[in-house]
């Protein structure tokens, strides 16, 4: 089983909050956990925004340094690419109605998950109710 984090998740267990960690580190092989290139996106953009923010040195120091943990957290994890396969079937939700309301970057994960048979790992579990065959899990509870 591929366990797929989203990028709150990721960051939860990057802060090593409610226990994430520990339950990362007890999936087994041949079992996995990974991120996707939206999770290094999304963190690193993040990342990148607080260093151009940064109005003093001290930030500015600060900043990088949260930049550079996170780039390190980030290459402990496999990471699943946006494919041909992903953008068909991103394409196919998008051509139903149904799906035009939901956030681009969850249906984004929703197919990155789907196109490689993974379980999608998030705290935003109602977010992804209408997409059919997805797996969703909760570790933050």
């Amino acid at each position: 089983m591929i366990y797929l984090l989203d990028t709150d998740m990721f960051t939860l267990a990057h802060q090593a909050r409610r226990g994430l960690r520990e339950q990362i580190s007890a999936v087994t092989i041949p079992d996995e956990v990974v991120v996707s290139i939206a999770t290094r996106i999304e963190v690193l953009q993040g990342r990148y925004e607080a260093i151009k923010k940064a109005a003093t040195a001290v930030e500015l120091l600060a900043a990088r340094a949260r930049l550079r943990q996170s780039e390190q957290y980030l290459h402990l994890f496999r990471e699943l690419d946006i494919d041909q396969l992903v953008g068909d079937r991103f394409d196919g939700f998008r051509a139903e109605r149904k799906y035009n309301k939901m956030d681009r970057g969850d249906l984004l994960y929703a197919c990155i998950a789907l196109t490689h048979h993974a379980t999608l790992v998030t705290r935003n579990v109602e977010d992804y109710k209408l997409v059919p065959g997805l797996t969703v899990e909760n570790w933050a509870d």
